[in-house]
């Protein structure tokens, strides 16, 4: 099976340069999911992570 996303890859490409300014370098040094949430960023009523959180996530990740 042919992967999806070198099929689509020329369009993308282009869709990321006029859409998001990006030049070829910063398109093939995003992945797949940086593509997708530059294009759909997540919706505003989502919960953001709040600090609380993300120093949570830190020492819980340092401590194994």
């Amino acid at each position: 099976m042919k992967n999806r996303f070198a099929g689509q890859a020329t369009k993308l490409a282009g869709i990321a340069a006029r859409h998001l300014g990006w030049r070829p370098d910063d398109f093939w040094n995003a992945t797949p999911a940086d593509l997708m949430l530059a294009l759909c960023p997540p919706d505003e009523d989502a919960a953001m992570l709040s600090r609380d959180d993300l120093n949570t996530m830190l020492e819980r990740d340092r401590n194994g």
